[in-house]
């Protein structure tokens, strides 16, 4: 979400930077298919096991990030002399700002190592969380408490986007300290692949939404939304948020994308490791050297990768496409992202499908699902029928993509099916228990039972 770590720009100007050199930091992300992998991330909600269940400290967080370190050969991640993350064997644990813990997952070859690395991951938070007195709920949003309430980590680039934040949209501080994602990662051939993925990557992404809704409460109560996470985005920041409409538009390139980064707003300028307010300028103003109260100075390479980390629109480029749409959620979704995508876009044929499906939805129709599907999930109204019938059909396309890979991937996409068949998601069941069992009360939530790796062993 927002704990993307980059390498420290250097502290002079270097060789000046051409509109190619920022394209191909887009372009060489091309590999042949032989090379193509999967990158899970997925965040986690953390909460004291003591009543009243507030969120961690960072003496907390940093105490069970001691505990991982000691396991298994992980090295710390720092900040000054502050713990902000480990990292071991191509996988990072970051802290997001309110302390959501996100692992970032290697690139791997297929999904059954996914499954393992999630596994493994999860397995090993469970005996830190046991030693340090926290759990991690399955949940995409904070059901209890208030920006307010959630500790702040030691995080200085936090810093600059918090107090940035409520400048350009009103739900910023929401999306950084109290909601929970899960991603993944993949890879295009070219860019003429690269095109056709992002399009299917954007058209999809609220029906993906529906299918994990899992975040209907915020502040102790009902949101009126089964993904109030997803509604968050709507309002966060125009300038770098959203589905990205000339994602459409014919001549869509490497270099298009590259002109619209350009004019999103810097959050801070990072030198010899200082972070300092820039006003929110464009990076483009960066770019030609006239960076009010800097002029003269152009940004690195590093820079321009910094940046491409500070834009967050429903799918995003970097060397690989990152699909953003999932609320957070147990162990089985987890692993049932990348099955959803890779089964949609890693077999041609799939692609092809997948590509056809979208290829008449009008800008209205897509603009009409990002204002429903977080309210309605799968019941947002779709043509002559629903979203429920779009994630039927968009899942059979994915699972023969599974199985023409021929790799016995198909059984991460059964949980998926479940919810379609039924169109009952995840906060559907909650509400459902809110207003039963659980006599109007979130406090059920902080049990065992509703922990993301409940039944996993």
């Amino acid at each position: 979400m927002c704990s993307d770590t980059v390498p420290a720009p250097a502290g002079s100007n270097g060789p000046h930077l051409s509109m190619d050199d920022l394209v191909r930091t887009l372009s060489k992300g091309c590999k042949p298919r032989s090379a193509w992998r999967i990158g899970t991330e997925h965040e986690k909600l953390g909460y004291s096991k003591a009543p009243p269940h507030a969120r961690p400290t960072h003496d907390q967080i940093s105490d069970l990030l001691t505990h991982i370190h000691s396991s298994n050969g992980w090295e710390y991640i720092m900040e000054g002399k502050a713990k902000i993350g480990l990292a071991h064997d191509g996988q990072t644990v970051t802290l997001e700002p309110g302390g959501q813990t996100e692992l970032s997952g290697a690139p791997l070859p297929d999904l059954h190592a996914v499954a393992r690395e999630t596994r493994e991951h999860l397995l090993e938070v469970r005996k830190a969380c046991d030693a340090v007195g926290i759990d991690y709920m399955n949940i995409g949003f904070d059901p209890k408490w208030d920006f307010e309430d959630v500790p702040r980590m030691p995080k200085t680039r936090y810093r600059y986007m918090r107090e940035y934040m409520p400048k350009v949209g009103t739900l910023g501080h929401d999306m950084m300290f109290r909601s929970c994602t899960i991603q993944v990662n993949l890879d295009f051939e070219s860019e003429e692949d690269m095109v056709q993925k992002f399009r299917i990557g954007l058209a999809l992404q609220n029906v993906a939404g529906a299918l994990f809704a899992n975040s209907p409460f915020r502040n102790g109560a009902p949101s009126g939304y089964k993904s109030w996470r997803l509604h968050v985005w709507t309002d966060v920041d125009p300038h770098r948020c959203g589905r990205l409409p000339f994602v459409f538009d014919p001549g869509f390139s490497f270099a298009a994308y590259a002109e619209w980064a350009l004019d999103v707003p810097m959050y801070f300028l990072y030198r010899d490791g200082q972070y300092t307010d820039v006003g929110g300028q464009p990076f483009r103003a960066f770019f030609e050297g006239r960076l009010e109260g800097h002029p003269g100075l152009f940004p690195t390479a590093a820079d321009w990768d910094l940046h491409l980390t500070t834009v967050f629109p429903d799918v995003r480029l970097k060397q690989f496409l990152e699909m953003r749409g999932a609320d957070g959620g147990s162990w089985e979704f987890i692993t049932a992202l990348p099955a959803l995508w890779v089964g949609l876009l890693y077999d041609a044929g799939a692609q092809a499908q997948a590509a056809a499906l979208v290829a008449d939805w009008t800008p209205a129709e897509l603009e009409a699902l990002q204002a429903d599907v977080p309210r309605l999930a799968l019941q947002a109204p779709f043509r002559d029928g629903t979203v429920q019938d779009v994630a039927l059909r968009m899942l059979n396309i994915a699972r023969r993509g599974l199985e023409a890979r021929g790799l016995g991937e198909e059984r991460y996409l059964d949980v998926l099916d479940a919810v379609a068949e039924s169109g009952v998601t995840r906060a559907d069941r909650l509400l459902q228990l809110y207003d039963s069992e659980w006599s109007r009360s979130i406090e059920p939530l902080y049990t065992p039972e509703h922990r993301v790796d409940n039944g996993l062993c």
